[in-house]
């Protein structure tokens, strides 16, 4: 291919509606940083991780295929998903089927673009963050450095952990298939985004699609949004870029 690496879009960036800015604004930063990248479009079909956490392994397979025979048509070497059970299922499964790639995760991507330069946060941020470690993109894959040097680069950003953080995080409440599932008895979202309030935070910075839909929802549910939001970590950079308004809410009370 003419381009260097495939932006795998996934599910989320391509069809849900807070998804989409997300994609967004990480497609924006690769352009800032002239990266040579593209996309599938329509041709793009979903990674196969749910199916097959949900035990449809027929199913992520036929996916995972479909995808690869796409991939391997054009060229592609490397890859860029912004979400973690993409990035997974790309980087540990695909093989299993002839799909060998370089795979990154967009964290990983604009952590090296900060370190070499390409891109520079010119606009501070004040405000407490915390930020929430995603099964896939820690435990599974032990990230967890590139996405707190992404925040503390960022002037005026003051991290605070939650008790729960880095290899003894907890769960959004969407893993294993559970995003398409009906919880019982207290929503594990909703303990979650009170573990994140415990920490006066403004902000809560996630690196995947799931975590920022069940964080959403959690603040919502308890009544945290004029208090906290929950944001990707690339329309936070992006904002520190200058290249979108940027508004802090008021720092949250401890509960």
């Amino acid at each position: 291919p003419n381009v260097e690496y495939l932006f795998y879009v996934g599910c989320s960036g391509s069809f849900d509606d807070r998804g989409k800015k997300v994609s967004s604004a990480f497609a924006k930063i690769l352009q800032a940083a002239d990266v040579s990248f593209g996309i599938l479009g329509n041709e793009e079909g979903c990674c196969g991780d749910s199916a097959m956490r949900g035990g449809n392994e027929y199913l992520f397979q036929t996916q995972a295929q479909a995808n690869i025979e796409i991939m391997n048509g054009y060229g592609v070497k490397k890859i860029i998903a912004i979400c973690p059970h993409g990035y997974n299922a790309l980087k540990k499964d695909y093989p299993n089927f002839g799909g060998n790639f370089e795979v990154y995760h967009h964290t990983e991507i604009i952590a090296d673009l900060l370190a070499k330069g390409k891109i520079t946060l010119k606009q501070p941020l004040a405000g407490s963050f915390t930020y929430h470690d995603s099964c896939f993109l820690g435990r599974y894959n032990d990230i967890y450095k590139q996405p707190r040097q992404i925040l503390k680069s960022i002037g005026g950003v003051k991290l605070v952990e939650m008790d729960r953080n880095l290899n003894k995080s907890f769960c959004c409440g969407a893993g294993g298939a559970r995003m398409w599932m009906e919880e019982e008895g207290e929503r594990i979202n909703n303990m979650r985004t009170d573990q994140a309030a415990a920490t006066n935070a403004g902000t809560v910075a996630v690196a995947c699609p799931f975590c920022l839909t069940m964080f959403s929802d959690g603040i919502k549910d308890r009544n945290l949004s004029e208090k906290m939001v929950a944001l990707d970590i690339s329309e936070i950079v992006l904002k520190a870029m200058g290249v979108e308004e940027y508004k802090a809410p008021e720092e949250t009370c401890r509960v």
